[in-house]
């Protein structure tokens, strides 16, 4: 077998696949010489064997530990369980992506009832010891044997109620001890037995249960939000203890290299002097702004400055690094690429490249294509805020703006989501459990923690407005209230939030669209100058096409034009068609519908100018256009002049047992011709009429949806074919134009070749054809879907993120197929894999000449697509 642990200093930045991201950092800070205490990684294979194991870990890999940890033991001096000079470490995992918060970690491991006395003499401080000691219980309790946090916090809090004590620090040596009593007695009654008392098994099980954690509940939902692959696994990092917690001369603290809320090229965090790594991103106590460490600490952090600088010019990015000062000595605990906000990324990679540390190539891929939606969402609305009553100021800790109902509980917030509210999560201070509820909410606010707590560094991550550490507000959490000053609220009252003001208001407040300009323009000047894949919409009106070009939309991909036909003046005009019992009475029916199809066209094509359009014929099935309740039937009887009793029978006949597996697609135009010739006349005329009317040059791209067969499109191209032949003649005058078809049926993209021989271009359906290939029903599959991915048979959502190894075989060989027939075909996709990143890089991999998505996706792709051509330079 391989090696499965590795010290500090085998390792490098470059092995983060096999040592977790921290781990790969630490080993890259010891080499280049930072004091970081020293330790091992437990490879990431180390887990994935552990999970193929029956969750258990191999001898050879127990034998390497022990091995490493002798290594430790010489390096330090110390030993581990020896009563005089005793070893102690922390025990924390490392995913090869970062996932804060979202696993376990332990500190002070290898106390017990006989160490903890050694480190008391040995430090001449017992309070220092025997807080330690009670820290590692409570987090070994809860991490490795799964006794809820809240029981040992409940004694501590007693204890702290007890005494007066309004801090932890205040609590006294003899009190840390009676509560240590109290921990162990919680562990005998909860696991019916004893606390381990042995260090080794101790470090074992520990081990274990950092594995474990890779699939608890938290860490799965933080993947699929991430799109994280789920058998990576996690790497364990076993380190040699040192303290923050050893008295005014020590602390702990977590900074950025820059702001990463907003990007401002300073010196960002928070520290809190006498206290462990944990208290400061768990909000216990609200820390101090990082640069107040000067005056407790100041030759600390001159020395910590130049760290920061030296590290963030290593990894040419923002660093997010944690570090104790343990009796006035600095030591790095981590440093990684920091989580940052949309808009600081932004500023970071253009600041970043203006200095000459990054190149533009680099720039674009520091942007999350996913983080531009924070962009393109709205922020309130200058004038009425104005007016809004502000209730309290809290930390600006992720900026935006939300409105919505409070709610205490992420189940609250998650059902009342569910049932169409917006809510606002109101906490104390979040935990990992809180994730499901941050992840609906519109925004979230808590009343403990600073920039660095879990509210915070989540919330940014997401993309939500978060107002963190408000102190002037008190949460009641069992009684679901919110008291502010005089003003009380409870579940279901309306408040406002603003992250980027750390601002709390009474009630509703309207938001408006924020601009698009500056550093975003340039980041995405770059872009588009770096992509190769045309950028194009999913638009069937003039209001959405403008939205669509004002996001940089280089043409339309997919018209739908059923979504015409539902309009008030429309539908009964589309009914009378349906109804007729013959060609002369359908005809009529759609001679009214002309001039409005016409209108659309008209109003579409002046908005994208020179711009391609593809506008795709009728394709649903034609029963979705009819009522089907009775009261709904002798309703439009009355108004279309049809008795109820032949209406009533059509949507009898008409009904289907799976309408998109039915008459649909191009199987209405073979069925009903002249539907397609309306159609086509509406879309040539209106380009003819722009041509006289402005001297407008329109290419209109139609499309013929769910083809099958070569015969299919041959029969259906030649109705609109000859129709506009007509309309040329007819107007004397004439224009290009294209015809292809939807690739959406399994059987159009392994016959490609034939089907190329009348389409002049491919644009791939991967909604239909993801439905097809799978034999899933988009519409009915939500809950199969939600099992698969809970149950790790789906690492992603095969509706939103392509699936390469099945239905993207289809497209590649359909490309391959069409381009062997055709050298000059067009090759698009307009499903709605058109907006996702990984499906835009499978996109450009085989050649497709663009991609087409809903307007507010339109940014997102022009990014992804120059992230594409910068990895596959990188690549090869």
């Amino acid at each position: 077998m391989g090696k499965f642990v590795y010290s500090f200093n085998e390792g490098s930045k470059d092995m983060r696949h096999l040592l977790g991201g921290k781990g790969a950092n630490l080993a890259e800070m010891t080499k280049i010489g930072l004091p970081v205490p020293f330790g091992f990684t437990v490879t990431t294979e180390a887990c994935n064997r552990y999970y193929s194991e029956d969750c258990i870990i191999a001898e050879d890999t127990e034998e390497e530990i022990f091995q490493k940890l002798t290594e430790l033991e010489n390096v330090t001096g110390k030993s581990f369980g020896d009563v005089s000079n005793p070893l102690l470490v922390s025990v924390r995992s490392g995913a090869v992506f970062s996932m804060p918060g979202m696993m376990d970690t332990i500190l002070n491991l290898g106390l017990n009832d006989e160490t903890v006395e050694g480190l008391a003499k040995l430090t001449e401080n017992d309070r220092f010891a025997y807080d330690s000691y009670r820290r590692f219980i409570q987090m070994f309790g809860d991490v490795v044997l799964e006794i809820s946090k809240s029981k040992f916090d409940a004694i501590f809090d007693a204890k702290k109620e007890e005494k007066g004590c309004k801090f932890d620090v205040d609590l006294e040596t003899d009190d840390l001890k009676a509560i240590i009593v109290d921990y162990k007695a919680l562990v005998q009654s909860e696991i019916g037995r004893a606390f381990p008392q042995e260090p080794k098994e101790q470090l074992m099980e520990a081990v274990m249960a950092v594995f474990r954690s890779w699939n608890n509940e938290r860490a799965i939902l933080y993947r699929q939000l991430n799109n994280i692959p789920s058998d990576l696994g996690t790497a364990v990092n076993v380190q040699s203890m040192v303290f923050g917690n050893m008295g005014d001369t020590s602390g702990t603290g977590v900074a950025f290299t820059r702001n990463p809320a907003n990007g401002e090229p300073k010196l960002f965090g928070e520290f809190l002097v006498n206290a462990q790594g944990e208290d400061v991103v768990a909000g216990i106590r609200t820390p101090q702004p990082i640069s107040e460490m000067e005056i407790a600490f100041p030759e600390v952090y001159k020395e910590f400055v130049r760290i920061a600088e030296l590290l963030e010019n290593h990894y040419t990015d923002m660093q997010d690094m944690e570090f104790t000062v343990e009796r006035n000595k600095l030591f790095m605990l981590q440093t990684r690429n920091g989580k940052r906000t949309a808009a600081a990324a932004v500023k970071i990679a253009v600041d970043m490249e203006q200095d000459g540390l990054i190149d533009k190539k680099t720039a674009v891929t520091r942007l999350e294509p996913a983080q531009i939606d924070q962009l393109l969402h709205p922020m309130f609305d200058a004038e009425e805020l104005k007016k809004a009553q502000t209730l309290a100021k809290g930390l600006p800790a992720s900026p935006g703006a939300a409105t919505g109902k409070i709610y205490f509980h992420a189940s609250d917030a998650v059902d009342a989501v569910a049932n169409g509210e917006k809510a606002v999560l109101v906490r104390i201070e979040t935990s990992p459990e809180d994730l499901a509820g941050m992840v609906v909410a519109e925004g979230i606010l808590t009343a403990r923690g600073g920039m660095t707590s879990h509210a915070a560094v989540v919330a940014r991550g997401m993309g939500k407005c978060c107002v963190a550490g408000c102190s002037e507000i008190k949460v009641n959490e069992e009684e679901k209230t919110l008291v502010i000053g005089d003003e009380k609220f409870v579940e279901g009252d309306y408040i406002s939030i603003d992250g980027t003001a750390g601002e709390v208001f009474k009630g509703k407040i309207k938001t408006v669209a924020p601009e698009l300009s500056g550093d975003f323009g340039l980041i995405m000047k770059w872009a588009d100058e770096i992509r190769t894949l045309k950028v194009r919409t999913n638009a069937d009106n003039p209001r959405d096409a403008k939205q669509a070009v004002d996001f940089g939309a280089e043409g339309i991909g997919l018209c739908r034009t059923e979504h015409m036909f539902f309009e008030e003046e429309r539908i009964p005009a589309v009914r009378r068609m349906i109804v007729a019992d013959t060609e002369e009475e359908r005809r009529a029916a759609l001679i009214q519908l002309l001039p409005f199809q016409k209108s659309d066209f008209k109003g579409i094509y002046e908005v994208m100018e020179d711009r391609p359009v593809t506008i795709r014929l009728l394709d649903p099935p034609l029963h979705e256009f009819l009522p089907h309740t009775d009261e709904e039937i002798k309703l439009l009887s009355e108004q279309i002049h049809v008795p109820y009793e032949k209406l009533a029978k059509k949507v009898e006949d008409l009904h289907e047992f799976n309408p998109m597996l039915g008459h649909r697609g191009c199987r209405l135009a073979v069925t009903y011709p002249e539907i397609a010739e309306m159609q086509a006349e509406a879309i040539i005329m209106a380009a003819i009429e722009l041509k006289k009317e402005k001297n407008m040059d329109i290419v209109p791209e139609i499309m013929i949806p769910l083809v099958g067969l070569e015969k299919e499109l041959a029969y259906v191209k030649k109705t609109v074919v000859e129709t506009i032949e007509k309309c040329f003649e007819r107007e004397g005058i004439r224009l290009n134009y294209l015809i292809g078809t939807m690739i959406e049926v399994p059987r159009a993209a392994l016959t490609a070749d034939e089907i190329a021989k009348e389409a002049e271009f491919f644009s791939f359906g991967t909604n239909d054809l993801t439905q097809m290939t799978f034999g899933f029903s988009r519409d009915d599959t939500g809950k199969i879907i939600k099992e698969y991915r809970d149950k790790l048979v789906f690492e992603e959502d095969p509706f939103q993120t392509l699936d390469q190894v099945g239905v993207g075989k289809l497209v590649k060989m359909a490309v391959e197929l069409g381009r062997a027939t055709r050298a000059n075909i067009k090759l698009g996709i307009c499903g709605e894999h058109g907006g996702d990143p990984k499906t835009i890089e499978f996109c450009h991999s085989i050649g497709l000449n663009y991609v087409s998505c809903s307007p507010f996706r339109v940014p997102i792709a022009r990014l992804a697509a120059a992230q594409a051509v910068v990895r596959s330079e990188q690549d090869k």
